[in-house]
């Protein structure tokens, strides 16, 4: 099954969070309407997706994803939206 890395940005907030699914649409959707609870996303209900990467498993969309959080850099992460091909790089040398 075809998963994804995503990027959400909340502008009330000016944050960024980044997880994994197999169904796009639906997961912004539960974000927004604040159905994970105790979620960090229930700080805000304006997620966007910024970014998106479809990945060959789960497993490969998870590594991304703790990748990304283990930088702990809104720089990184900045970085990433404007070059999504870093993601592929990364996924290369793993």
């Amino acid at each position: 099954m075809v998963h994804f890395l995503y990027i959400l940005f909340s502008p009330s907030k000016n944050t960024h969070y980044i997880g994994e699914t197999y169904n796009l649409n639906e997961r912004l959707a539960k974000h927004n309407n604040h159905q994970y609870t105790g979620s960090f996303t229930k700080i805000a209900n304006d997620w966007e997706l910024v970014l998106h990467l479809k990945c060959h498993s789960k497993d490969d969309a998870i590594y991304l994803e703790k990748f990304i959080k283990r930088m702990k850099s809104k720089k990184f992460i900045l970085k990433i939206i404007d070059n999504p091909n870093i993601l592929t790089d990364i996924l290369n040398k793993k």
